[in-house]
């Protein structure tokens, strides 16, 4: 069984856009739906469902209250999103669609990918951000409006539009170092995003550092099923028996 993560991109088979090109969608919904399907574009993987959701396609709400989510099972639905660029005023299309749809799992661009989109005097420190990312051992992707700038070359980006990386990492000390080396960061675009532990736990990098340095008492920690707030070594999961 696949290993759904937040930030994972997934590309559907014919017979999955099919399906979700019949679903009952507004004339801005299906121009959107038939642009992916035409360009085999990625749909990212997002908070999960009750199994209770069908898979229709019917468009759903992107919030979500995080209590009584739970992981999909073997052959259910997998919730998937579709950030809409400015051609479709930005919409959020959100879908629920069977496993069986989806053809293969993908993953945002690598942070080293970003430079051509930034202005010229911001690309040198970006390869130098990337290359001291690298030497803390860790891959840095970007999703956001500038990743999926990179994914399908559409009018994802606004002036000003934040860079979000998620990484992941090994432990609180490979944590400390990446989130400083993005504290350094200050050449242009604010600088956004994620910590991401064992277990898919994610935490906002300046959390992070707040909380490390006594600032915060607790610290927002999402998954895939929810999010809540930890005042504990949350990124400790238990071994399984």
């Amino acid at each position: 069984m696949t290993a759904w993560h937040r930030h994972q991109l997934v590309r559907l088979t014919d017979a999955g856009w099919q399906r979700v090109r019949a679903g009952a969608w507004d004339a801005q919904a299906h121009s959107c739906l038939a642009h992916w399907a035409q360009h085999r574009l990625p749909l990212v993987v997002t908070r999960q469902r009750p199994q209770a959701d069908d898979a229709s396609g019917l468009q759903r709400p992107q919030a979500q209250d995080a209590s009584g989510l739970q992981r999909p099972q073997e052959g259910g639905a997998v919730s998937l999103g579709l950030p809409a660029p400015g051609r479709w005023e930005r919409r959020r299309i959100a879908l629920a669609v069977p496993r069986a749809d989806i053809a293969q799992v993908d993953a945002f661009p690598p942070a080293s990918a970003l430079a051509p989109l930034l202005p010229a005097p911001q690309r040198r420190p970006w390869r130098a951000l990337c290359g001291g990312l690298s030497a803390c051992g860790v891959v840095a992707r970007v999703y956001g409006s500038h990743g999926w700038q990179l994914l399908t070359g559409l009018d994802h980006l606004r002036p000003g539009s934040d860079i979000d990386l998620h990484i992941a990492v090994d432990g609180p000390a490979q944590a400390d170092a990446v989130a400083v080396l993005l504290q350094s960061w200050s050449d242009g675009l604010r600088l956004d995003g994620e910590l991401v532990f064992a277990g898919d736990r994610a935490v906002a990098w300046r959390e992070w550092l707040a909380w490390r340095a006594g600032r915060a008492a607790r610290l927002l920690v999402k998954r895939l099923d929810g999010v809540a707030l930890a005042d504990a070594p949350f990124w400790q999961v238990p071994e399984a028996a």
